[in-house]
């Protein structure tokens, strides 16, 4: 079994860096960068490192991703791809490497509740021999004691909640998701907020394989 537990402490950098991408958008015009390139300067971040440091404002169609500085470590974008970029920071001297995403549709049920952006992420950090670590910033509040759920072609994957975040709750199943992630075309994920709503996010695949190999390339 995984211990959930350690979430909040293992992922605190990642989790706060992705959710203030304020300025993150799915360019699909932009082709592959092969080189780093240092980040925009981010909004200031939530008080609480663990949580989002929420976007003031919904992303303009014409910006590129915005990281903020967490440990002292401000990340840098190694390459857009598709709908997913690719991201590498070293806080506290060790690498964590992770591909960034958002929905590229959402629906909520009743309709046209309001929620914070979501994001998904997949990150590896070696130092703690994690790879390929698939998580998603759901914008509300889970509900208490709820799972989540990713449905990729037919295939469901149970997600362990958290607050706003969510996990993959067998981790047996992860490098499983993570192929099928790579040769998928989108998935949807579905959760419940703490007002009951419920909510369907579509993220597009795009790009995904190609972001994750540069990840690897840069986190082995």
């Amino acid at each position: 079994m995984r211990d959930y537990g350690r979430f909040p402490r293992v992922t605190t950098f990642v989790i706060a860096a992705l959710t203030a991408a304020a300025t993150f958008v799915c360019i699909s015009t932009v082709s592959a960068q092969t080189t780093a390139q240092p980040a925009p300067q981010p909004a200031k971040p939530h008080p609480q490192a663990a949580q989002a440091a929420k976007p003031a404002q919904p992303p303009s169609a014409a910006t590129q991703a915005s990281v903020p500085p967490a440990g002292g470590a401000q990340p840098l974008l190694l390459g857009q791809y598709g709908d997913w970029g690719a991201y590498m920071a070293t806080p506290g001297g060790k690498k964590v490497c992770f591909a960034l995403a958002k929905p590229s549709g959402s629906q909520t049920t009743p309709a046209n509740r309001p929620r914070d952006p979501a994001y998904m992420f997949v990150s590896s950090r070696p130092s703690e021999k994690v790879k390929d670590e698939v998580s998603i910033i759901i914008g509300y509040g889970f509900k208490a004691n709820s799972d989540a759920s990713i449905d990729l072609g037919g295939t469901n994957f149970a997600m362990y909640t958290q607050n706003d975040g969510a996990w993959i709750k067998n981790a047996a199943e992860e490098s499983r998701l993570v192929d099928f992630m790579r040769k998928g075309a989108d998935l949807i994920v579905k959760g419940t907020s703490a007002r009951g709503t419920q909510s369907t996010d579509t993220y597009s695949l795009k790009g995904l394989a190609q972001a994750l190999d540069r990840v690897g390339q840069e986190c082995r």
